[in-house]
């Protein structure tokens, strides 16, 4: 660049050189503009695991497709987002601080539990007198078949009402789950009482009135353990638990018994009512008897026609196109499409409480072949009470072992990036709880037969490979309704309930080797239907 600048020809010397001009900026010269928008939105792409996602970023910011096509040269918003995910590279930035675990409970509120659900078979020994009398049709004590048919029936009843009011409950209306233990806790207590009453035979009427009082202390209870008063409970049991430790060591009068049972009864029945009395001075507006009036009234109209979001009867025109008049023929058709319609598409907000009742009767009736198979057979032996007692307590543990499987298969989930991977997480979570309920259950069964005066030999391999069949069949009878698949879990226990009573009733075979064989079918069968569950990413949503 040393030289003279040139001079075009036939131009003066004192004229300027000719200098280029700077050249305009082309369209091949600017940044792309989906790079562009691809910078700007960088973090939001790069998390998104399908373009539809970024399209739909792309309508949240207000772009229609003739600003699309202007400005970026693509055909819509889908185009773009297309784009924009195949330039930016996948990254999936973990949250800040630790996950959010709605799966995590403690350790100490799921024994207390179980340790609840226990206590009440200290009341058979306080009521020991009065369930006592000649062997039955069943070889059992007269005053045991009442019992035994109250208890089964509270069982199932109040497992469905327990599911009803935990539904409630779940979608944030504590007030309708009130409504709904306050109209069922009742007719649960009447129906168990009718039953004991039915079954009585040549049963005394202790025997009756103390299975009456089994039913109301069952519903009383089912009441505050949904509402989460354990420790309330606990403390109203705490007489009776007293008078039973004392019967161990010194004889108690039968006046004495009764009254320890009276007052525990009394004091669950209280707390019980005490938690669900206030629904009714709410709908009465501070008034007992319009309460009650108003709890009836409100009871009748979900009876009929479908109710709105504040408990209001629909209007009859709702959702009829073509409004017809009140009176004439295509009027009321209209209407009365409307309300079918309408009911076909409300929400089935208690659909499962059937299964869940069932499933109650079923492990209930397991249970109980479990304690009295040997005895109701007609065999000369002791009471495998310690089974019972095992399975009872064991059921703390179960709880809590169950919410750990979800708190791990939800870590799975996070951690896993295919689902083999998930799958392989998941199930190594279920053996390891699964394995660890069956340890529990084992140490409770060999202390509960060490412990129980004239318990059945604890070393006897196939009455333990019994309970630990029965406890994998509860075990995952539980997982199965916590994955909201109570129906599959509801026919597997019913439908060994029932085997096990044909062969009770035909006298087929030894009642353990029954057991063992009843309990091993319906293990693997729900074992199936659990490993066939965990493989799926939605069930564990």
């Amino acid at each position: 660049m040393s030289g003279s600048l040139r001079t075009q020809p036939g131009t003066h010397g004192a004229t300027r050189p000719l200098v280029p001009s700077q050249r305009r900026p082309t369209s091949w010269g600017k940044p792309d503009p989906i790079d562009e928008l691809a910078a700007e939105l960088g973090e939001s792409v790069t998390a998104a695991v399908h373009p539809d996602e970024v399209a739909a970023l792309l309508e949240s910011d207000g772009l229609s497709d003739d600003q699309i096509r202007e400005r970026y040269g693509v055909a819509d918003s889908f185009a773009l987002a297309e784009a924009l995910f195949e330039r930016v590279d996948r990254g999936y930035p973990e949250p800040e601080g630790p996950a959010h675990d709605p799966w995590r409970t403690g350790l100490i509120g799921c024994l207390l539990r179980g340790v609840v659900f226990a206590l009440p078979g200290l009341g058979y020994v306080l009521a020991a007198p009065l369930l006592a009398g000649p062997r039955g049709a069943f070889g059992l004590p007269a005053g045991t078949v009442p019992m035994l048919a109250g208890a089964l029936c509270g069982w199932t009843w109040n497992q469905g009402l327990a599911h009803r009011a935990y539904t409630w409950t779940g979608l944030g209306d504590r007030t309708a789950a009130r409504r709904a233990l306050l109209v069922g806790t009742p007719a649960g207590v009447l129906l168990g009482s009718l039953v004991a009453l039915a079954a009585a035979g040549s049963a005394g009427r202790g025997a009756v009135a103390f299975a009456a009082g089994q039913s109301g202390y069952l519903g009383a209870a089912t009441v505050l353990l949904v509402m989460g008063r354990e420790r309330t409970l606990l403390a109203a049991l705490a007489p009776m638990t007293a008078g039973a430790v004392v019967t161990v060591f010194h004889p108690v009068p039968d006046p004495a018994r009764v009254a320890l049972l009276l007052g525990s009864l009394a004091a669950v029945a209280l707390l019980g009512l005490l938690e669900v009395a206030p629904v009714v001075r709410e709908l009465g507006k501070g008034s007992w008897g319009a309460g009650l009036l108003a709890l009836l009234r409100r009871g009748n109209a979900r009876g009929g026609e479908p109710s709105g979001r504040d408990g209001e009867p629909r209007a009859a025109s709702a959702g009829r196109p073509d409004g017809g008049k009140p009176g004439t023929a295509p009027g009321r058709l209209g209407a009365a499409l409307a309300r079918l319609r309408a009911r076909r598409s409300a929400p089935r907000r208690h659909a499962g409480t059937l299964g869940y009742a069932l499933f109650g009767l079923g492990s209930g009736v397991l249970v109980l072949y479990a304690a009295l198979g040997d005895v109701l057979t007609g065999a000369r032996t002791a009471v495998a009470a310690p089974a019972a007692v095992a399975l009872t307590l064991s059921m703390g543990p179960a709880e809590w072992l169950l919410f750990r499987f979800r708190s791990g298969s939800l870590a799975g989930l996070r951690s896993s990036t295919s689902a083999r991977g998930f799958r392989r997480a998941a199930t190594g979570a279920l053996l390891k709880c699964l394995t660890g309920y069956l340890a529990a259950l084992l140490v409770l069964g060999l202390g509960a037969s060490a412990l129980w005066p004239h318990a059945p030999a604890a070393a006897d391999g196939v009455r333990i490979g019994g309970l630990l069949l029965l406890g994998v069949v509860m075990w995952t009878g539980l997982l199965l309704q916590s994955f909201g698949a109570v129906t599959g879990t509801a026919a597997v226990v019913c439908a060994a309930a029932l085997a096990q009573t044909a062969a009770l009733a035909t006298h087929t075979g030894d009642s353990r080797w029954v057991g063992l064989i009843v309990y091993g079918a319906a293990a693997g069968a729900q074992t199936v239907l659990v490993c066939a569950r965990t493989g799926k990413v939605t069930a564990h949503r």
